[in-house]
């Protein structure tokens, strides 16, 4: 009879683990491919961690849920599109320029090419549409000169001096005014040639030129526009301002200009600062005391108003204007007297 090989002690069975590999070869290659995976130093902590369900159990167990999902997800795919193109994008904030009096808001349509901008003299090829009968301006393409022409003298030509001033070659850009309600103003600078800054024009350049604005603002002033006018003195003013002190005494003539048609568009407020700019240099200058005086009866400073035109009078007691403004300074004061005194008597009576 034979007996069984006898094993030592220390020495495994390794009859065992053959016969349990061949009972479950996957169970067992898997538990290789842990124990190769399994870095040996060192030793990492066991957490046992909760696992949410796996997805693609839940789409064997319930695949009507599954259907309904990627159903879902067509329709939703199939909405986007037509959403996005029927909402409308936004401007940029690039894309608007605001000019810095709140006159006008630029809105850029097609942004131009290079860097360069229409200056003082350049002659501008622009396409204009859009704008009110009676502007001023023809409907299609014009030609425009920078600072010269008797289209400046509009309100839209100042406006359309302003916008050009601010675009490049090629630019198409719609003009968004306040109040203004009809169809939308659509300019376009094709092309330009080289002009000046005024800092670059010299001295004797800037005077002429501040000379031909102020007559020109005259003939307006004395044809019954105001506003004309006072444009035409605002941009000599402009480029006088840029020269070196004392500056041109051209500039008391033009503010004190300037205050006359400030009265007239109802400006009292602009008008006394104006004034205020005359009397700075001189501060006898009669006719701007007058309507410095003027300007603050309109605005209520009943004090300052007798003031100036008691000094005018002192001057020239025979000045019609002066003696009759300052009656109704003086009317004027006596009725917020007389009302202030029947409030008093009723608060108190």
């Amino acid at each position: 009879m034979e007996t069984p090989p006898i094993i030592p002690a220390g020495d495994k069975d390794i009859c065992q683990p053959q016969q349990q590999w061949e009972k479950d070869p996957q169970k067992n290659l898997d538990s290789t491919t842990q124990v190769r995976q399994q870095p040996q130093e060192p030793p990492i902590e066991v957490l046992e961690l909760k696992v949410s369900p796996d997805p693609a159990s839940q789409i064997r167990e319930n695949p009507q849920g599954t259907e309904k999902l990627a159903g879902g997800l067509e329709e939703d795919s199939a909405k986007s599109p037509r959403s996005a193109r029927e909402m409308p994008e936004p401007p940029q904030a690039s894309d608007l320029w605001h000019c810095p009096d709140g006159s006008f808001v630029k809105k850029i349509i097609i942004r131009g090419r290079g860097l360069d901008k229409p200056k003082l003299g350049s002659r501008c090829r622009v396409l204009a549409f859009g704008f009110p009968f009676g502007s001023g301006l023809p409907e299609g393409w014009t030609e425009l000169t920078m600072g010269l022409g008797p289209w400046r003298e509009e309100t839209w030509g100042e406006i359309i001096e302003k916008c050009l001033e601010s675009m490049c070659q090629g630019e198409e850009a719609e003009l968004q005014l306040p109040g203004h309600s009809g169809p939308p103003v659509r300019l376009t600078l094709a092309s330009f040639t080289q002009g000046q800054d005024s800092w670059e024009l010299e001295a004797s350049e800037k005077e002429t030129l501040a000379r031909q604005e102020r007559a020109r603002g005259t003939e307006l002033f004395r044809a019954g526009n105001p506003e004309g006018a006072a444009r035409c003195y605002g941009r000599a003013l402009r480029l006088l301002l840029t020269l070196p002190p004392p500056g041109s005494p051209e500039r008391t003539v033009l503010h004190a200009n300037l205050a006359a048609c400030q009265l007239l568009l109802g400006q009292p407020h602009l008008a006394a600062q104006s004034c205020d700019r005359v009397l700075e240099r001189e501060p006898g200058h009669l006719k701007a005391l007058y309507r410095r005086g003027v300007a603050q009866a309109a605005l209520g400073n009943l004090e300052k108003a007798t003031a100036d035109l008691k000094k005018v009078l002192a001057v020239e007691p025979n000045n019609r204007a002066a003696q009759e403004e300052l009656g109704k300074v003086i009317f004027q004061g006596k009725k917020q007297d007389a009302g202030l005194a029947q409030g008093l008597r009723k608060m108190f009576g």
